[in-house]
């Protein structure tokens, strides 16, 4: 590799990054909008879960329709059109009162964030196979940064009394100045050819370690669901009081971000089985702790189930590319159409599963579909 393809990766790197901590800080600045969206609307509680459930919804579907953009324009071109759909439709989110258009609009949503999340992991693979080290849980580690920005930005925003559109707009002019700037130095991420010349079918998408890493994949973001729209419920259950309820997923989400931000140092040492076995082990330490300790001091639970996670999901995608004879533009957006449903299904099971039971069974239960990872750790490749 000469100079300049050498300081051309260098600037995919940085730009892959950047792209990361921008989805991130796009996907959680809907959150805090929520609220006045309940109050436009005027939907009920359970009205309001059934159109929240569009940006889920749209972010799978849209995963059949990445695989053929990826072989057909590459990682690049469609990280780009992700972007772009971003832009458009999040000042939309701010604005809408009509129930069918937020819908709609969070499906939309749902499409870019998707699309530009599957097509950044390609990127994220194709630049960590030409750096020739471990870089996935880095790169994840900058959309958990990403996420946690957004939350803290626009409270800050909301809470000095700037409008929810005006808080949304100051996101789509940093969300657009930044990819403008970085989408050229981008790898163009285009697929190489087969060794017979023709493009692989979809039957490959059968392949059954992509299936493997796929389940694998839904049992991480099971965890990362429970622990968002479960922890606050359950703290309360322990005693404490409802405005302290966050705490649960900011000590999860802030022991993620420092997870993944060491997780490639940590993996380039230690190997990545090894740490998709120690994540499984800490991350069911982490549910236990959570469950058994009393009050306040579950927060430690919380902090070790971060820890868990943080590299699960990172390491899945990187073990998802290497399958052999399926190209990351087929394996990619299957194994993250399989994660979107996990998230998007994992919460009401454990809700399921605490009406029959506990609430704190059905927590522990999630910890133990983690024995799932470290038995099937040897997806991963290397030691």
């Amino acid at each position: 590799m000469n100079e300049t393809d050498r300081q051309s990766l260098a600037a995919a790197r940085l730009s892959t990054r950047l792209f990361f901590f921008l989805a991130g800080f796009a996907n959680a600045a809907w959150a805090p909008m929520v609220p006045f969206a309940k109050a436009r609307t005027g939907l009920g509680t359970s009205a309001l879960g059934l159109v929240l459930m569009g940006l889920g919804v749209g972010a799978a579907a849209v995963m059949p329709v990445i695989a053929w953009a990826l072989r057909r324009h590459g990682s690049r071109r469609t990280m780009i059109a992700g972007a772009i759909l971003v832009t458009f439709v999040l000042p939309l989110l701010a604005i809408l009162a009509n129930p069918a258009a937020l819908a709609l609009a969070l499906l939309c949503f749902g499409f870019g964030i998707g699309g530009l999340d599957a097509a950044m992991n390609a990127q994220a693979v194709e630049v960590e196979i030409l750096s020739r080290k471990p870089l996935m849980s880095g790169f994840h580690g900058m959309f958990s940064l990403g996420g946690l920005a957004a939350s803290l930005g626009l409270t800050l925003l909301l809470g000095a009394g700037l409008s929810v559109l005006g808080a949304a707009l100051v996101v789509t002019l940093l969300f657009l100045g930044v990819w403008l700037w970085r989408a050229g130095t981008l790898l163009p991420g285009r697929e190489r050819p087969h060794a017979s010349g023709r493009r692989p079918g979809w039957s490959i998408a059968l392949h059954p370690l992509v299936l493997l890493i796929g389940a694998l994949c839904v049992v991480g973001f099971l965890g990362e669901g429970a622990a968002l729209d479960w922890s606050a419920l359950f703290l309360a259950q322990k005693g404490l009081p409802a405005s302290y309820g966050g705490l649960g997923y900011a000590a999860f989400s802030v022991a993620m971000v420092a997870g993944r931000l060491s997780g490639d140092r940590m993996t380039r040492r230690m190997g990545a089985r090894f740490m998709l076995r120690a994540s499984a082990v800490v991350g069911m330490a982490g549910w236990a702790a959570a469950v058994g300790l009393p009050g306040p001091f579950a927060l430690f639970g919380f902090c070790l189930v971060g820890l868990g996670a943080a590299n699960i999901v990172p390491l899945l995608f990187s073990a998802a590319a290497r399958v052999p004879g399926v190209p990351p533009s087929v394996s990619i957006p299957i194994i993250s159409a399989l994660g979107y449903a996990g998230l998007l299904c994992g919460p009401a099971i454990v809700g399921f599963v605490a009406g029959a039971t506990s609430l704190g069974l059905a927590l522990l239960l999630v910890g133990l579909l983690l024995l799932a990872v470290l038995s099937g750790a040897k997806v991963a490749p290397g030691r």
